[in-house]
């Protein structure tokens, strides 16, 4: 799936679009790649860089992916809780490779569910944790 492909089935367009490609998912995985971490007018940039925070922003929107390939409809879902965060660098701007953020479904119900979800580049770990967001007027059977 292409990066138009996931503007039109997740909340974020235009630039606050993060991700640009789906490279492999299933029922339970999901597998996104980006480039926009190297962008100079990336929305999330703040004194001259992106910090690695901002990484959780990506693993969210490839959450957000994953609930659109498996064609759950929620109205919006919000990130309410992170576990176990880890940061392995201090900023994403100055990677040269391009980011892959995994995100792996560890369970929930038709109003909340749970994800690990971990950020690299060229192997190296750069982020990893677990999310739990709650799917307003969700629709359909998380699975």
């Amino acid at each position: 799936m292409t990066r138009e492909w996931i503007e039109t089935h997740i909340p974020h367009q235009g630039r606050m679009c993060l991700l640009d490609e789906v490279l492999d998912w299933d029922g339970t995985f999901v597998r996104c790649r980006s480039a926009t971490h190297r962008e100079s007018q990336h929305p999330l940039r703040a004194h001259g860089r992106l910090g690695i925070a901002c990484g959780i922003e990506y693993a969210a929107q490839t959450m957000a992916v994953h609930g659109a390939l498996l064609q759950i409809k929620a109205d919006r879902g919000f990130l309410i809780s992170l576990r176990d965060v880890v940061f392995g660098a201090e900023r994403l701007d100055d990677l040269d490779a391009d980011l892959v953020c995994e995100a792996t479904h560890l369970g929930g119900d038709a109003s909340m569910t749970l994800y690990k979800f971990s950020l690299s580049a060229a192997d190296r770990q750069l982020l990893g944790g677990r999310a739990a967001v709650v799917l307003d007027g969700a629709k359909g059977p998380v699975r």
